[in-house]
């Protein structure tokens, strides 16, 4: 215990799994924990002492079940190890931590998500903005940036790291900015100080400096990666020769998607349960490092005209040549996850078996590679010359290794015969015994006459010669009588005892020698990792162009035509994802959009609720962002004009764990919106200004229509899906607003959602109907219509707001909830502005409140 609370004090906060024989056992608190997440047995040592503590454990070869369990919880685990053989000291066995998981430092295939990357993201503040960096162990992903708080806020958001590392002082800014939807660890703060952090990163990639990476611009972005690599080695992560290359993540070359819109359009998860997301239908990539590629895609879509031209030239070769994709796809699947399989080279943790799958995975490259080089497509042509094989080495596991070695090094048979002469020698004596064994029996038969002799084993004292009673006079003098039976007696020769030691010591020799050949070939491995990485990256593209190829057969997409224009053209259009999940046999009811800078900039969209307006928004989106990913579109035709921003405001969402509402949630991405525009802007606003009263709403949407008309350098495309059917006005006052709704069809009471967009205003939102279609009571419809028809009659709401409208339009009229000239609500504004609420006691409001009430009542 002495030895375990040593070990423990050097690892605070996490759980130590403590080798005890077959076991890893956990102690204390951490028992407790560990019993909790993983369903074990809380036992106890030492009951009703004061020396009481709490234990839990699990056989050491099931680490592999439970290992996943506890990260996935949340846990740090500190995997303490036997640094020694027991039999080989007299004294407490050795031991040591190996290795210390968290969520974001892990390559171990339970715990990482086969088609997501595992980052590990860390944070650096300072005055002039914020550094960050994204590195991934398992795949040897290191990439960097700088940049304000929105600009890392969309990172975050974009790469969805696991864990993200900071300084302890940082750790409240950081939430404040980014939110605590993040799990988070702490560091000491003098990683963070001096040349420290840069230090680290020279000496990891050997260099002098880091301009060869291209990020020696980047001061913040640089302490923050060179603290990664220190937590890496902090958590006992040495062997990282596989992180060969750190790059800088290019602002300019992407797309802005902020971090509303990567969440409001549903791109790689979502916050519904069950939802289906774009990366679901998108994604049927052959490998896993294809998805993961996919993804980042997905969150970070090109925005130069020629780099999106090469991808869709590629995608639209693989669909008109279908043998040739089929043969593609088929290698790809071989090759399987070549990233994450190279990184664990590098990290000297690879298995016999993931040597073998490496070897085949070159041999699939090899192949790949002659494939595409005679396509005569220049940017595939690009790619097979890159594509290396890495033949000395493909060879040299062939040759070295047996095709179907086990999982385990320990289980033997790794090594093919041949290899090595002492290997091969001993594997005669330990495992060609028994052949040995007739040899000498049938020798020494032979030279003594003894024909019953026979050669056996035993645990007293190995093995022996057994001569029947008969023949006993024929024993030679030099044999040993070791038992005396009653039909026979048992004799040893120097010749067996030899080879009994032989026999005992030429598997624990086989063991050793096949893990120092093993070892000899994993560090040969070592020396391909960057061109191996290479290989990765670029089967990984491959992936997602043919994948994109896939899917627009299957889904029927076009290739869309991508131009330095300002205006969006779609004919057909049609949700990628709602389409996806439509019930058998429904078709998807298509739509077209156009929009530009100079005839068509905003198009306000009105119509009933369940109508359409939401999935029309978001399907232009989706079909822009698809067609700068280089992805063919759902939709009969698609012109789009580059563009460099999607902003969205989509949806009522609650962030009261932060304190805000839904409308103080929809003001703040309303408001990011507002001081980003651009003039190649695609802005998607849905039921702006709902989360507050019917006056401030349209007041609010009013005049985000007007700013967005007459923003002096920014024209941005806008599509406004709104209720207020005021807004309709607009259009005859603005010269780039054009009405439009989503067409229904009313008959005997009851309404038919046609989805079509038309041109045109609408004057109805058919609440009551879709409050029928989602079953509420027949009685408390009735007294709605009852309330509905009351209301329209008396003009209290619709007419007043229009007429209002029609005001602002002549004298800019400014809205108001009631007007000051009134003496009791100018007595009671009085009132509130006297108040100190600070000092307010809960007796004492309510005494305001009763007051404030009695004074309206009179």
């Amino acid at each position: 215990m002495q030895q375990y609370n040593s070990i423990k004090v050097k690892y605070p906060g996490a759980l130590l799994l403590f080798r005890v024989g077959d076991f890893y056992e956990t102690f204390g608190e951490d028992a407790v924990k560990a019993a909790g997440i993983l369903g074990i047995v809380l036992t106890k040592r030492g009951n009703g002492s004061e020396a009481e503590t709490a234990l839990a454990g699990f056989p050491h070869h099931s680490l592999e079940t439970y290992l996943p369990k506890l990260v996935r919880a949340g846990q740090r685990v500190a995997i303490c190890d036997q640094l020694e053989d027991p039999k080989a000291t007299k004294t407490i066995v050795k031991r040591g931590v190996t290795e210390l998981v968290t969520p974001g430092v892990s390559y171990n295939d339970n715990i990482v998500q086969q088609k997501a990357n595992n980052y590990l993201a860390s944070v650096f503040f300072d005055k002039s903005g914020v550094g960050i960096a994204f590195l991934d162990i398992s795949t040897g992903e290191f990439l960097v940036s700088q940049g304000n708080y929105a600009y890392v806020d969309k990172l975050l958001q974009g790469f969805k790291p696991k864990e993200v590392i900071m300084g302890k002082r940082q750790y409240k800014a950081f939430v404040e900015q980014f939110g605590n939807g993040f799990y988070t660890y702490t560091l000491d703060e003098w990683p963070y100080t001096g040349d420290y952090a840069l230090e680290t990163l020279l000496k990891h990639f050997e260099v002098s400096s880091m301009k060869g990476f291209g990020v020696e611009r980047l001061p913040l972005g640089i302490v923050a990666a060179g603290v990664a690599l220190h937590y890496l080695n902090e958590t006992e992560h040495r062997n990282l020769q596989h992180i060969s290359n750190i790059s800088r993540i290019e602002e300019d070359r992407y797309m802005w998607l902020d971090r509303f819109t990567i969440r409001n359009l549903e791109l790689v998860s979502s916050a519904n349960e069950n939802a289906t997301t774009l990366a679901d239908v998108l994604d049927q990539t052959a490998s896993p490092m294809g998805a993961r590629l996919l993804k980042r895609w997905m969150v970070m879509p090109l925005k130069d005209h020629r780099e999106i031209t090469e991808r869709l030239d590629v995608v639209e070769h693989f669909y008109t040549n279908k043998s040739l994709r089929d043969e593609l796809i088929q290698e790809i699947k071989q090759i399987g996850d070549l990233e994450r399989l190279i990184s664990k080279i590098g990290l000297q943790r690879a298995n016999p078996r993931e040597v073998v799958q490496l070897q085949r995975s070159l041999h699939a490259i090899s192949k790949l590679k002659t494939l595409i080089d005679s396509t005569n497509v220049d940017a595939l042509t690009a790619i097979a010359g890159q594509l290396n094989p890495c033949i000395a080495i493909r060879e040299r596991i062939l040759t070295q290794l047996n095709a179907e070695p086990p999982v385990a090094l320990n289980k033997g048979n790794v090594i093919a015969s041949g290899v090595n002469d002492e290997l091969d020698k001993l594997r005669k004596v330990a495992y060609g015994g028994k052949d040995y064994l007739l040899e000498i029996q049938r020798r020494e038969a032979e030279a003594t006459g003894i024909s019953s002799l026979k050669v056996a084993f035993n645990n007293v004292f190995g093995y022996y010669l057994e001569v029947t009673n008969a023949h006993k006079d024929k024993v030679p003098a030099e044999w040993v009588r070791k038992q005396t039976l009653v039909n026979a007696e048992r004799y040893i020769t120097e010749e067996l005892k030899e080879y009994e030691e032989q026999i005992l010591g030429a598997e624990e020799k086989i063991q050793a020698l096949e893990a120092r050949l093993f070892a000899e070939l994993v560090a040969a491995v070592s020396e391909y990792i960057k061109p191996v990485q290479l290989n990765a990256q670029l089967v990984a593209k491959l992936d997602v162009l043919l994948n994109f190829a896939v899917i627009a057969e299957k889904n029927h997409y076009v290739k869309p035509e991508i131009n330095q224009d300002s205006a969006i053209e779609i004919k057909g259009g049609r949700h990628p994802v709602i389409e996806h999940t439509l019930p058998i046999g429904e078709d998807y009811i298509t739509n077209d959009v156009f929009l530009d800078n100079d005839t068509q900039q905003i198009i306000i969209i009105t119509g009933p609720n369940m109508a359409g307006k939401s999935a029309l928004l978001r399907q232009t989106g989706l079909i822009v962002l698809m067609a700068q990913m280089g992805c063919f579109v759902p939709a009969k035709e698609a012109r789009i004009g580059l563009v460099d921003k999607i902003f969205t405001r989509v949806g009522a969402s609650d962030n009261l764990s932060s304190g805000e509402s839904t409308f103080m949630v929809e003001m703040n991405e309303t408001a990011s919106i507002m001081n980003n525009l651009s003039e190649r802007s695609l802005i998607l606003l849905d039921e702006i200004g709902r989360g507050t009263s019917t006056y401030d709403g349209i007041s609010i949407a009013w005049a985000i229509a007007e700013f967005l008309h007459n923003h002096p350098i920014a024209r941005a495309k806008t599509l406004f899906a709104t209720h207020y059917h005021e807004l309709n006005e607009l259009a005859t006052s603005f010269p780039r607003i054009k009405n439009f709704n989503v067409s229904v069809k009313e008959v005997n009471n009851k309404i038919m959602f046609l989805r079509k967009l038309v041109p045109g205003g609408s004057e109805h939102s058919f609440g009551l109907h879709v409050a029928k279609l989602a079953g509420m009571p027949p009685k408390l419809l009735h007294r709605a219509t009852e309330i509905l028809r009351r209301l329209e009659q008396e003009r209290t709401g619709g007419e007043r707001i229009k007429d209002s409208i029609k005001k602002i339009q002549k004298q800019a009229y400014q809205l108001q909830m009631f007007s000051i000239d009134d003496p009791v609500l100018a007595k009671i504004r009085d009132m509130l502005n006297n108040l100190d609420v600070n000092t307010l006691t809960p007796v004492e409001a309510l005494m305001k409140l009763d007051e404030i009430q009695r004074l309206l009542k009179n």
